[in-house]
Parts: C-alpha cells; structure tokens; sequence
C-alpha cells in the first residue's frame, strides 16, 4: 500500500465532510468551489502554515510533531479511531530505526490459549487478528461460526465471508450492512498500523477484485478500533441470538484480540446459546463415535 496516498486520500476525505459552519467558520458566499473546508481553513483551525498543511495533505507526515498531529485530529474533529489511524500513519512515515522490528500479525496462537479458550465453557469465544482471521475458537464458538467456517481455507477469515459470501453472512448477521462497513474501517485501521503486511494487502486486494461493496466502503477512508459491543445473529441451528461482544487485546501476543459472546441470563438468547451448547456437544460426541479406533 502506498503510504502517501493513503495520508492524502484520508485527509482529504476528512476534510470535504466538514462545512465551514460545523467548524465555526463563517461561509462566505453561496458557490464553494470544494465540498467541506478549504485547505486554508483547516491550517487555520490547526495553527500551521497554509504551505505546511499543504505539505501534510499531501503525503509527507514525517515531521509532524504529535502537538501538530493532535491540532489536525482537532481542526478536522477526528473520533478517537481516526486521531489513532492519523497517528498510526504518521509513524510508519518516520524514518525507520537501523534494526527495524517490524510486528507481523500472528497467524498462530499459543496451546496455553487454546487452553484458555476450551476453559469458556458457556460462552463462544475466539481469537482473531487484525486481518480478520479466525485463529482459535473453543467447541461453542465453532458452533456458533459453523457458516462462516463452511469456507475450506484455513484460517477462516470473516472478511472474506462477509463481502465474498454475501447471501450466506446476509442471512447470518442481521445487521449485515453495519457489519460489512466496521470489516472494511477495522481493515483499514489495520493498514494504517501494518502496511506492509503483505498477507493483509493481499486481502485487500482480493476483496476489492471481487467486490463492489468491498470497493465501495473501502474507498470512504472509514476506520473503526474493536471495541464491545453487540451483534445479533440468525444461526441455522438455534435462530436468533442478540450477543453482547467484549473484545480484549492480549498485551502478550501484539495484534491478537480475544472475543468473547454472552447473554444475560433468563433471555431467549441465552436459552438459544444453551441449545446451540447442547447441540455442539452432541456433534462432537458422534464425530468422536464415528473416529476410527485402532486396536
């Protein structure tokens, strides 16, 4: 990916949402010949020079001082995803150390965290990397993926199954719109940490050859952080389930989240998480019986 492009297409992104009004600058006149702020407005609001905005727009954040970065995060009324993504970019732009060590996403986890992750017994829960690959899962969270996990390459990735699979994850995600634009921003945040991540390029490239939803979200320059929240799903087995999802980072293994599923207790979808518990007990006890044996 292309650094320079990217400061400049995320710039200007922000830049052309904001109208001169919402930034507490006055209009003048009624035929704006650019949508948003002018350039000049925004150094104005940020405290630099017209030239040097100029010059960050345009790809060269490698001077920016964070008081700097923090000003344009205000001028531009950056949310805290996106003052990180611009922070994120204005660090890979820095001349890299004479040993760089650069973090490469894991694509594997530690037994001790499978270990962990079979220890969840009543809640799905699973590891992923910023890429959107599914790493480690225990017995419900297989359950609970098993449309996701219908696709034979290893390691599943939701991405893929959410913009290259699109009727299947329209009938698993309810709020399948919503879901498919924080895949592309969360990708795209990614791209900002690690863009040189070839495995991640490659996704992205791949999405945006086959999709146009893909294209589409990926071009408005959105970023998200994972953060908790709530997905609510239709599974093939047990129907609707409305999940409360906590999303940790796991300050030993960089990169890696774990993901964790829950209902309260007494709700229909704690009783369907029960069920689907039940059903993925029995399928793993007759894949068990039907193991050949030797002896």
């Amino acid at each position: 990916m292309d650094l320079r492009t990217e400061i400049r297409e995320f710039l200007s992104s922000r830049r052309a949402r904001i109208a001169p009004e919402q930034a507490g600058l006055p209009a003048y006149g009624g035929n704006r010949r650019v949508k948003g702020l002018r350039r000049e407005e925004v150094a104005l609001l940020a405290g630099v020079s017209v030239d040097y905005y100029v010059r960050m727009e345009r790809g060269s954040l490698a001077g920016a001082s964070d008081g700097v970065l923090d000003a344009l995060a205000s001028a531009l009324q950056f949310d805290e995803a996106e003052r990180d993504h611009l922070f994120h970019l204005a660090r890979q732009s820095r001349p890299a150390p004479r040993s760089p060590r650069r973090r490469r996403p894991a694509v594997t986890v530690r037994s001790t965290l499978q270990q962990v992750l079979d220890a969840i017994s009543g809640a799905p829960a699973w590891i992923g990397n910023g890429r959107y690959d599914v790493l480690a899962m225990n017995q419900l969270a297989r359950a609970l993926y098993s449309p996701v996990l219908a696709d034979p390459r290893r390691p599943a990735n939701t991405a893929r199954f959410v913009y290259l699979n699109p009727e299947a994850a329209r009938d698993f995600f309810v709020d399948y719109d919503q879901v498919a634009g924080g895949v592309a921003a969360k990708l795209r945040m990614e791209a900002g940490r690690n863009p040189h991540d070839e495995e991640l390029i490659a996704l992205v490239g791949e999405l945006s050859t086959c999709s146009e939803l893909f294209r589409q979200r990926w071009a408005s320059q959105d970023v998200r952080l994972h953060r908790s929240g709530r997905k609510r799903m239709h599974h093939p087995i047990v129907g609707q389930l409305d999940l409360d999802v906590e999303s940790l980072e796991l300050p030993a293994e960089p990169g890696l989240h774990l993901n964790i599923y829950t209902a309260p207790t007494g709700t229909p979808t704690a009783d369907n998480l029960a069920l689907l518990a039940s059903w993925a007990a029995s399928q793993q006890a007759l894949a068990t019986e039907l193991e050949p044996h030797n002896g």
